[in-house]
């Protein structure tokens, strides 16, 4: 069921820390990194790496007091949301609320001093910022705080540090909440680095996330949104009576879709073959089967293919079986799905996502809907042979490719040739929300058919979801004929042998068509890519910018600079 496209791997995720020269930064990122290596692996040590060991060395007395266990306080800790929360309607400029004392942590955004008595430090937590004023009258009265102590502070403490502080609520002349230290801010754990003021080389993001993510608030607002697509899609399926469960992913055998699959071994079942799973589909549905009439899952699936702006080997889909659903109820459910979670993320983009951009999508329903076979009748023109007869109709298709001038797929199969008609004439016109429907049966092997009354083609009862051109999500009503699945699984055999496509499987699965036998009722199926709809709702253009660690390229190559 996967969309097969030519795939533009990008040499430039291959390039080694030693060829980073891109960084848009006041300074370069490695002028204030630790090290670098060479060809031999070797670390190299900057220099500003080692003042700041000696310095830190020199005002804690040893680096392990650098990183100390956390205080047993009876205050209580709060976080920097929940201190402007509380206090933010409470003071007026210039005022201290003296009766109340508060402890809050955070990694240093910005120092700056006002003299040699004054120094301003802005605590960051959880995407909350709040401002820590630490004046030396104050110290003196509270904590004994010395000026010489005080210089040696505001000497010590710099961008990225982690601090703890403990003082009073107040808003200083200028009207900013804050937090008026009762003693010198205590140190929880340096950043031995420099933090970029700016980073935006994709190498260099891509290969130093934690990095990226300190110094582009974009990069954990994208996360952030990966949370809220999952939550909400719990939520939905929850409100609906569905069971969420987990099913396999390793397995003899990988099922549920055409892809080439990965494959191991296991110490305990010596020279057989495991795959690691395609899809979860063919597992869910055999939960159906057993009684579980609404279930879903939210999980990682592998295909051993190419790497791209939209694809990677690992992945996370989502996929739901509802017993009795229609074609139309899960274009309905789709429609409501996607509606309600652009609704449920708008609301946290004020607070947590604003340097995010706003998805120039309209989820207004009902969505478009554009028939596959017809619709590539009308663009280009001409009639589609009677894709019953394979073989005629192998031959004028490729005639068409000829006469329209467009290229042909490799190992250019039946299925392959209207998938690549679907991608040349079809998702083009998918721009707002629309669902391409009524594929030839030939493309669907796991769903029902019909006769369209239309073109008098046998279709699959099947339609995708794409929004600017790209597929977001994959539903149809499942064959629950163990008979009529047997000859399609014969079928799809057949057209293997030429493309060399496979799920992990050398045969017919005969213990999904055995679970057949016990009865799956009439089902719809749905299936959506999680990264994809990160994607769409956090503005990247890219999946590996979704990914916490980018794509397999980016996560095999820090395993190998270890």
């Amino acid at each position: 069921m996967s969309q097969r496209l030519v795939r533009r791997c990008r040499p430039y995720l291959f390039i080694n820390y030693a060829r980073f020269q891109r960084v848009s930064s006041r300074r370069s990122f490695f002028q204030g990194s630790a090290w670098h290596a060479n060809n031999g692996g070797e670390r190299h040590v900057t220099n500003d790496y080692k003042r700041r060991v000696a310095q830190l060395e020199e005002a804690q007395g040893t680096l392990e007091e650098c990183y100390p266990p956390l205080a047993q306080s009876q205050r209580a800790r709060v976080t920097v949301e929940e201190f402007r929360s509380k206090f933010n309607d409470l003071l007026n400029s210039g005022e201290t609320q003296h009766d109340e004392q508060v402890l809050v942590a955070g990694r240093i955004q910005a120092v700056r001093t006002a003299g040699n008595k004054l120094l301003f430090l802005d605590l960051k937590q959880e995407g909350h910022t709040i401002q820590v004023i630490c004046q030396l009258r104050e110290l003196n009265a509270n904590a004994n705080t010395e000026p010489p102590e005080f210089k040696a502070f505001a000497k010590l403490v710099r961008k990225g540090d982690w601090y703890e502080a403990n003082g009073r609520p107040h808003r200083s002349l200028n009207g900013e909440l804050s937090v008026l230290a009762d003693s010198l801010p205590v140190l929880l754990a340096p950043s031995l680095h420099q933090i970029p003021d700016t980073l935006d080389d994709a190498e260099t993001r891509s290969t130093n996330r934690p990095v990226d993510m300190l110094v582009n608030a974009e990069a954990v607002q994208t996360l952030r949104v990966r949370h809220l697509v999952e939550r909400h899609l719990n939520d939905f399926f929850g409100q609906r009576g569905f069971t969420k469960v987990s099913t396999p992913i390793l397995s003899a055998g990988a099922g549920g879709a055409i892809a080439r699959p990965f494959e191991t071994e296991a110490t305990e079942l010596e020279r057989q073959t495991l795959n690691l799973r395609i899809a979860p589909e063919l597992w869910l549905k055999r939960l159906v089967v057993g009684g579980m009439e609404k279930v879903y899952e939210i999980g990682p699936a592998f295909r051993n293919e190419g790497v791209d702006a939209t694809h990677n080997p690992e992945f996370y889909t989502c996929e739901f079986y509802e017993a009795l659903a229609t074609l139309d109820d899960l274009m309905v459910t789709t429609e409501q799905l996607l509606a309600s979670m652009s609704q449920s993320i708008d609301k946290e983009r004020d607070a947590r996502l604003s340097a995010l951009p706003l998805p120039e999508v309209s989820f207004e329903s009902p969505f478009p809907k554009l028939q596959f076979i017809p619709t590539i009748e009308r663009e280009s023109g001409r009639a589609l042979p009677d894709l019953a007869h394979p073989d005629a109709a192998h031959r004028e298709l490729t005639r068409l490719f000829k006469d329209q001038d467009i290229p042909l797929p490799s190992n250019p199969t039946l299925p392959r040739l209207l998938d690549a008609l679907g991608a040349h004439y079809i998702e083009p016109l998918c721009q707002s929300p629309t669902f391409i429907t009524h594929h030839p049966a030939v493309l669907s092997p796991l769903s029902k058919h019909a006769i369209c009354p239309q073109t008098n083609q046998l279709i699959s009862l099947r339609a995708e979801l794409f929004i600017q051109g790209r597929e977001y999500a994959n539903m149809y009503e499942e064959e629950n004929s163990p008979f009529a699945q047997r000859r399609k699984f014969q079928e799809q055999l057949a057209f293997r042998e030429v493309d060399g496509e496979s799920d992990g499987k050398g045969g017919l699965d005969e213990n999904y068509l055995e679970t057949l036998e016990w009865g799956l009722p009439p089902t719809g199926g749905w299936g959506c890519g999680i990264d994809r709809l990160v994607m769409l709702f956090a503005g990247r253009e890219r999946i590996s910018d979704v990914l916490p660690f980018g794509t397999l390229r980016n996560v095999v190559a820090l395993g190998k600079a270890r």
